[in-house]
């Protein structure tokens, strides 16, 4: 069965913050706000002076770490004692995931997230990453109900740091060498051609504007370049993970990040970096220990981790671990053209010891 899960709508434009009442309006007159610090900061007081504008009441909460199962039902609990008609999800990743899954389990809310960086397709995709209270990734939540609405501001990404930028790329262009790999021995599946097309032209983009953009966010300064690449990051990489059929084709390189959330030294890592240092790991083992040279291109340009970090302890015994570690569905890895074992992982992870 070929299934298609996304938001509602979708409004990206500079300055939008200063226009969040009218978004809300249609919705609810009583809302509470989910947030972070830095995201609440990045956005205010213009939004704030919108919803007073508008006549809407809103309480506040912000996440006090990960977007965690404690997390979750802790937000829940409070969007039912308060009554809210609608939960205002601002932030990133971790705010925005733990927003779409309480909006899941509560049928008759409303849920609008609100991106304040473009790190991740958090936004808009159709699943909620749960982590532990220490950052290390418990599951990946499929959503029962998406958001009524994405909103995205480009001056308030343009005003965050340049590294968020570079992650989300990564982490979208991830989709298009994690999905193509399973078109050589799927060639006639359709939720996977729409996956694959849709993963190629983000990467498509990021070849033509990737660099202007990534200038342009480093000089805060809200371009054409720039929207696009905000666009593909959220937009086209979630489209691409929301393409669903009865044969799961999930990303390798993600089963690898989701190891090494796991390793207390690799916590300073972005999302995006762990994936960008997973897909050359992935790499290596699909082309028989020399890495695609494009891709590598690309990681080398956004500057990705191409080594791990120092680990504390017996390097060569923690890498054999995590190899052995990875969890990947088996029904997958028959799909996929390259095989997958303990062995090949450590010796790819091995082989990033060395200079790329």
């Amino acid at each position: 069965m070929l299934a298609i899960k996304s938001p509602r709508a979708y409004a990206h434009e500079s300055g939008l913050r200063a226009r969040t009442g009218e978004f809300i309006k249609p919705y609810a007159s009583h809302i509470r706000i989910f947030t972070s610090p830095r995201a609440w900061q990045a956005v205010n007081p213009a939004l704030t002076q919108s919803l007073a504008a508008e006549g809407i009441r809103w309480e506040i909460e912000y996440l006090p770490g990960e977007c965690t199962d404690a997390a979750i039902e802790t937000l829940k609990h409070n969007v039912e004692s308060q009554g809210a008609e609608l939960l205002l999800a601002v932030g990133g990743g971790r705010v925005l995931d733990a927003a779409k899954a309480v909006g899941s389990q509560l049928p008759d809310l409303k849920l609008i997230n609100f991106a304040t960086v473009a790190a991740t397709c958090a936004a808009w995709s159709p699943v909620a990453i749960i982590y532990n209270e220490q950052g290390g990734h418990v599951r990946s939540q499929p959503l029962g109900k998406m958001p009524d609405l994405v909103l995205v501001d480009s001056e308030v990404i343009a005003r965050s740091d340049v590294r968020y930028l570079k992650a989300g790329i990564v982490d979208a262009l991830a989709k298009y060498y994690e999905f193509y790999p399973y078109q050589r021995n799927n060639p006639h599946d359709l939720a996977l051609d729409l996956k694959v097309m849709t993963a190629r032209r983000a990467l498509d983009r990021y070849r033509e504007l990737g660099a202007a953009a990534v200038a342009a966010n480093a000089q805060q300064q809200v371009t054409p370049e720039l929207v696009q690449i905000i666009d593909a990051n959220i937009v086209l990489a979630g489209l691409a993970n929301s393409v669903r059929d009865v044969l799961p084709t999930p990303g390798f390189a993600h089963a690898i990040h989701n190891r090494l959330t796991h390793q207390p030294d690799l916590h300073a890592w972005l999302h995006g970096e762990k994936v960008g240092f997973s897909l050359l790991v992935q790499s290596l083992i699909e082309h028989d220990g020399v890495p695609d040279s494009e891709l590598l291109t690309l990681l080398r340009q956004y500057d990705m981790p191409l080594t791990l970090a120092p680990l504390t302890g017996d390097r060569a015994a923690i890498i054999r671990t995590i190899a052995e570690q990875i969890k990947f569905p088996a029904a997958s890895a028959e799909r996929l053209p390259f095989r997958i074992t303990a062995d090949a992982l450590e010796q790819a992870l091995l082989a990033t010891e060395n200079a790329f």
